[in-house]
């Protein structure tokens, strides 16, 4: 999912002479076979009226007319300008659309949108060919609709997605539920309870309102009772069934996003034309990136439309598989605003560049795989094979791990890993004599053993420099009931020895000479992820254990320029007017009294009058992840949101809250939803639900 109404946009060339002259027409109406009406807003050449051009669908709940304007306002105009119908729908039940939006993903959404493609391709403006495009919600939408093989649609454009709804979304890594499982049901409770805007619904806007605050529940309630890979979670994951996708695919994703894995695996299991991108960006649009170097993204959109939807020879299927930039080495910072490194292609995924190098431990050292063994080590291993090391964490583990997808907006990279370590079992390599750059999904071999029957282990990758800073490459989580990744966990049995692989997230690094690769071990990793019922003590048999690095060898050819990109372009911003100023937030507390710790963050836009319409629209999100001392029990999450509109005398704002807290067997899940007109609240709910910990 994305948070819509924080863009900044970096600087980029806002071009006014395309190739066509085009039209806006704001709202128009969709029909749905059950009698629903969506509503789109739609650029298109003038001359499509006598020369029908393909279409091209966004489609996501984030409010077209206000929330995602602006961003709206550069990307399609650019595209219809270059000759194709562009049209961005609101979900059903968001927005100006009428409905309710009961959760993400659903057959009803899906099937919403095969209707929107049949009624643009039947269009007297368009041709009959289409296409999808989006980020995040979009580009989850582009790929599941593909899926199911509507017949006008020829291509898809997708940014920031995943093909696995259980294991690689913002619910549960490994296994291991994420904070953000709460943070992202907080953030849609708010966006599927807004107003539609009465200057385009006219008085229908209250009994839609109170339609969508009357049908909507906190979303987490749903996603809590789904704590294992199930046929909930399958629906929608092409994983499931990669032969469904039949159109080609142009795919793209950040090193600093939640969703760094997907692209490679596309690259890998897909039988139709595709191509991969992977910048240092965070959930950002490539042509809006941050960290940079941003780039020209919506040109590359417009020459994969051109060459499927158009058949127009363009070359863009010459070159790599896969693009990437390969990042160099810089000190921990929870923001950057550039990354440097170098692009580097390859040719497929797999790569025949990339060598799987698999690295022994031993007693806090990442060896060579010709290094000494250890009866020959310097530090008397042979003499202590059967003796495991141990670690058992506190819950301040975690604190400085950022989120799980940056957003950039506030500063929430990891920081300084050193601090973190200090709760870890830490694994160093000597001081690297040449370069190491890899390039993929590192993986974990473990013989372990722990002494409780549900365990987390936490991994992690630091770039150490000379000096001791130490900046987080990547991370892995596994909840070792899922050790054999079925989808039906099993307890642990204290004491016993077993083999877990952990697979920590897809990157590209470089890592310089006189630096050190590190492997740190954790059994919490909190807030970031929720952590198991009780402290955990873990024993690993080093001896045993690995740690494998996809290296792509330095003297590879990259295959690609230095710049194989222009610079980023777009169509000129609407206008808008900041009314109130916005307020970032990110802050660690410790109480060394109560001995608790928090986590608050606060992302307030301030208020934003989007100035063609004279709406004023304020959005306000302020999350607090809490714990007492070691208490595993004691930590706790809440997500409040506040989002207002105001145009004259139309005054409205919903308020949401949810709040989630534990016992070891037990979720306890409150909620509250709130309608105000003006001052006067018009609707109260309330939720307060137990739900089962199912080895978690």
């Amino acid at each position: 999912m994305e948070h819509t109404g924080e863009e900044r946009f970096r600087p980029m060339r806002y071009v006014s002479d395309l190739p066509h002259e085009t039209k806006e027409e704001e709202h128009v109406v969709i029909p749905m076979s059950d009698g629903t009406r969506l509503s789109a807003r739609i650029w298109r050449p003038v001359s499509s009226d006598d020369e029908p051009v393909p279409a091209v669908l966004e489609y996501i709940p984030y409010r077209k007319r206000d929330l995602t304007a602006e961003r709206d306002s550069i990307n399609h105009p650019y595209i219809a300008g270059h000759g194709y119908a562009c049209v961005r729908v609101d979900l059903r039940g968001t927005g100006d659309s009428e409905g309710v939006l009961a959760d993400e993903y659903l057959e009803l959404e899906q099937a919403d949108a095969e209707e929107v493609l049949a009624w643009l391709a039947d269009q007297s403006w368009c041709d009959g060919s289409t296409g999808m495009m989006g980020i995040s919600w979009g580009a989850f939408a582009a790929l599941q609709t593909a899926a199911r093989q509507p017949p006008s649609l020829r291509a898809v454009v997708i940014a920031s997605f995943t093909d696995d709804r259980y294991a690689d979304d913002m619910h549960y890594m490994g296994g291991v539920m994420l904070s953000d499982n709460l943070a992202e049901a907080g953030t849609m409770f708010a966006y599927a309870t807004c107003p539609p805007d009465p200057a385009v619904v006219g008085d229908r806007w209250r009994d839609m309102w109170h339609e969508r605050m009357e049908n909507t529940r906190p979303w987490v309630l749903e996603w809590l009772r789904h704590q294992r890979r199930d046929d909930y979670w399958r629906h929608a994951s092409v994983c499931e069934d990669y032969a469904s996708v039949r159109c080609p695919v142009l795919a793209s994703s950040g090193w600093a996003d939640g969703y760094s894995n997907a692209v490679m695996r596309l690259l890998g299991n897909l039988d139709v034309p595709r191509k991969g991108l992977v910048g240092p960006w965070s959930h950002k649009f490539p042509h809006l990136g941050e960290p940079g170097p941003a780039i020209g993204y919506l040109q590359e959109v417009v020459r994969w439309w051109d060459h499927w939807l158009k058949g127009v020879d363009n070359g863009v299927m010459d070159g790599p598989m896969l693009q990437t930039w390969m990042q160099e080495s810089v000190p921990p910072s929870t923001s950057y605003e550039e990354r440097p490194g170098r692009w580097v292609g390859e040719p497929s995924w797999p790569s025949p560049h990339v060598k799987a190098v698999t690295h022994p431990l031993l007693r806090h050292r990442i060896v060579r795989p010709d290094d000494p063994g250890p009866a020959e080590s310097h530090d008397g291993g042979a003499d202590r094979a059967d003796d495991p090391m141990t670690v058992q964490s506190p819950l301040s583990v975690g604190q400085f791990a950022g989120k799980w997808a940056s957003y950039n907006a506030p500063p929430d990279l990891p920081y300084d890993q050193r601090e973190e370590d200090g709760g870890s079992l830490v694994f160093d390599t000597r001081p690297l004599e040449e370069p190491v750059e890899i390039l993929g999904s590192p993986t974990v071999e473990l013989d372990l053993s722990v002494n409780e029957p549900v365990a987390t282990v936490a991994a992690r990758i630091s770039d150490v420099a000379p000096d001791g800073r130490a900046t987080r490459v990547t991370y892995g989580l596994l909840n070792l009931t899922h050790r054999d990744g079925t989808g039906e966990p099993e307890p642990l049995e204290p004491g016993r020895r077993y083999r877990a692989t952990v697979q920590l997230n897809g990157v590209a690094q470089v890592f310089p000479r006189g630096h050190r690769i590190r492997l740190s071990l954790s059994t919490s990793y909190w807030p970031l992820a929720w952590p198991p019922p009780r402290p955990v003590l873990l024993s690993v048999h080093e001896r045993s254990s690995s740690l494998t690095l996809p290296v792509r060898p330095v003297e590879e050819p990259d295959e690609l320029p230095r710049q194989p990109f222009g610079e980023p372009e777009g169509a000129p911003p609407l206008s808008t007017t900041q009314l109130s100023q916005p307020e970032q937030r990110w802050e660690v507390k410790r109480d060394l009294i109560g001995y608790e710790s928090a986590l608050e963050i606060v992302k307030d836009r301030g208020t934003v009058r989007v100035d063609d319409i004279g709406l004023d629209v304020g959005c306000r999100a302020y999350e607090r992840y809490t714990a007492t001392a070691d208490d595993f029990t004691s930590v706790g999450g809440e997500a409040a949101w506040t989002m207002r509109f105001q145009r004259d005398d139309w005054d409205v704002r919903v308020e949401t809250r949810t709040e989630l807290r534990c016992t070891e067997t037990d979720f306890l899940i409150g909620a509250t939803l709130d309608g105000y007109e003006g001052e006067r609240r018009v609707f109260s709910r309330t939720w307060n639900e137990t739900l089962p910990r199912e080895l978690l």
